[in-house]
């Protein structure tokens, strides 16, 4: 089997094993989703769901965001990591998208870039989830280490790991692997302890081969 036979496999057992893979966080428009995957860094999914319902009745668009207290965005958000750089991010690039975007959530990888807060993971979540666009691949810890141990991948940083997966894998799923991935990174491919033997990738993965010698 070829390398790019395998990835095609891995990436064909993935989409029949979690087809229905999407998006975990809460949002009602593109605004509410940026805020919600600034806040899902170094935080989870699910506490981000129970942070934003809060915070989004209270400045519900970029206009009350930016004309907040920090000191209030802080208080609701407190429960998450990094709360006050969070807090001091989501604020600023709320200003920016009042003063310099009308408004609007920028529909650009090079504007999304811009916002305070916001690196090339936030801006391939945003762009492929709320305007359809699909300019790379999101990186965030599980893509990360199943992209290491399925081989598709020596790198640690993001980007290097981003640059790879878009020479590998096919354009038209660029949006799709990241959800495949952090799906089989939260039931099987654990950070602490992999379920290996439950694993419908263990006779494609490296890490399994070295691990089971």
């Amino acid at each position: 089997m070829t390398e790019k036979q395998r990835i095609k496999e891995i990436i064909t057992r993935l989409e029949k094993e979690y087809g229905q893979a999407h998006i975990a966080l809460e949002y009602k428009d593109p605004f509410q989703l940026l805020v919600a995957v600034i806040l899902s860094a170094q935080c989870t999914d699910v506490r981000v769901n129970m942070i934003t319902p809060a915070l989004f009745k209270k400045f519900p668009g970029p206009r009350q965001m930016a004309e907040a207290d920090v000191g209030e965005i802080e208080e609701i958000i407190r429960s998450c990591g990094f709360f006050r750089n969070k807090a001091k991010n989501i604020k600023a690039a709320a200003k920016m998208i009042v003063e310099e975007f009308g408004g609007r959530v920028p529909d650009t990888m090079k504007d999304l870039l811009r916002l305070p807060g916001v690196a090339r993971k936030t801006a391939n979540v945003v762009l492929f989830n709320a305007f359809g666009v699909t300019e790379g691949i999101a990186v965030d810890t599980h893509v990360r280490r199943l992209a290491n141990r399925l081989g598709l991948s020596r790198e640690k940083d993001p980007v290097k790991i981003e640059r790879e997966l878009m020479e590998k894998i096919p354009k038209k799923l660029w949006g799709r692997i990241t959800y495949l991935l952090i799906d089989h990174g939260r039931k099987i491919c654990k950070a602490r302890k992999p379920l290996c033997g439950d694993c419908i990738l263990r006779d494609l993965c490296p890490y399994y081969k070295s691990s089971a010698k």
